[in-house]
């Protein structure tokens, strides 16, 4: 069977590369590790782990083209020239990705400098289920149809005049599925298509590419500094490295009750809104309101970005709850780049360990808002749960 190749260095999501230009910064010597996470039991055929491990490889011949670094300079100016110099000179490493395959289970782990491996997850998860297609021989929907059943979507967000994010790299059923869906969007989106947060397909719509910071961010500073002050530190690194820039801020790290006790007016005011991934949107829209309120700020001029499993019925019931009360956009992942008349996989890859700097290796622990999302060891979590107070 041929390898599966990624053909840009940028076919990744926004967020790693703004993460990776803070980590250069900010965190030089620390180092991670990843973990690959089969939530939905796919059974993977004999021979996966050398597909996957002969595309890893294939990575490192990637390099950012002349034209991508154009791009990147003017559509992220907060990008300093420096880091994108070294995003030219950078080139995947497989040596920090191991493979292996027991029967029909695979594991995945990465393990390296956090400035150099935080590039990993996405690419390797949008691998990981490009190949599980092609090699269980599944057959998707034609062109034809899954390009009249994206138009029929964007449609439907059209006439209830939403703002749609296309948020589905790392679970896509492949690159060319990717690819239609961006154009069909680019095509059809009308007001409501946005953008996308995969940089490669970004620079494709010639659009600026969408993102800020994912959990990892806040699991590094909980292991570094310690759970209490986790969204605090979070927070104001981000606004060393961004200032007022890239100002949605995720919530649900550990969990959004403890999150919005520290998210205090100097926060709330200097970011432009929140990111909601876990729990339910309408419960978590009322927190984000309230909070505004006390606060003192008017919920209009702010934003949620709403990006939990989304589709047509979920938006329309949040977007029916949100109208004049706060400005909204949806995320929209796997219901755009896997809804191709086979089953969506479901998977993640998430950081399990760190070593901050001077500091040994550690276990990193998310408290989502839903318990079936929560990552890390047993211990570490009663650890996290005592020391915030969660019950």
């Amino acid at each position: 069977m041929e390898t599966t190749f990624l053909k840009s260095i940028l076919d990744n999501d926004f967020y790693k590369f703004t993460m990776q230009h803070a980590v250069i910064k900010l965190f030089p010597k620390a180092k991670v590790r990843y973990g690959f996470i089969n939530r939905g039991k796919h059974i993977f055929p004999a021979g996966f782990a050398d597909l996957l491990r002969n595309s890893v490889n294939a990575l490192a011949d990637l390099r950012l083209t002349k034209e991508e670094k154009n791009y990147l300079a003017h559509y992220c100016p907060y990008l300093d020239p420096t880091y994108l110099d070294f995003l030219q000179g950078y080139s995947f490493d497989p040596s920090e990705v191991q493979i292996s395959q027991e029967g029909s289970e695979i594991k995945v782990t990465v393990e390296g400098f956090w400035y150099r491996t935080i590039l990993w997850e996405v690419p390797l998860m949008a691998l990981i289920s490009e190949l599980f297609y092609k090699s269980n021989h599944l057959i998707r929907l034609n062109d034809e149809a899954i390009k009249e059943l994206t138009k029929e979507k964007i449609d439907k967000y059209n006439k209830l005049g939403v703002s749609i994010l296309e948020f589905g790299t790392r679970r896509r059923h492949s690159y060319e599925v990717h690819d239609l869906i961006n154009e069909t969007l680019r095509t059809y989106g009308g007001h409501s298509f946005i953008g996308t947060s995969n940089v490669h397909f970004a620079m494709v719509n010639n659009r600026r590419p969408l993102g800020t910071h994912a959990h990892e961010w806040f699991m590094f500073h909980a292991a570094q500094y310690g759970f209490q002050v986790a969204n605090f530190i979070s927070l104001e690194n981000w606004t060393k490295v961004y200032g007022g820039d890239l100002g949605i801020a995720l919530t649900d790290t550990y969990t959004t009750e403890i999150f919005f006790n520290q998210f205090d007016k100097k926060y709330s005011k200097l970011f432009d809104g929140v990111r909601h991934d876990s729990g339910d949107p309408i419960e978590f829209a009322q927190k984000v309101i309230a909070h505004y309120n006390k606060m003192g700020i008017d919920p209009k001029s702010k934003a949620i970005v709403f990006s939990d499993s989304l589709n047509y019925d979920k938006v329309k019931k949040i977007a029916d709850f949100c109208q004049d009360k706060i400005k909204m956009s949806f995320g929209i992942g796997t219901n755009f780049t896997n809804d191709v008349g086979l089953p969506a996989m479901n998977m993640v890859i998430k950081l399990t360990d760190t070593k901050p700097d001077n500091i040994h290796w550690q276990g990193v622990v998310k408290l989502s808002d839903e318990k079936n999302k929560n990552t890390g060891t047993p211990e570490m979590i009663a650890l996290a749960k005592q020391v915030l107070g969660i019950k």
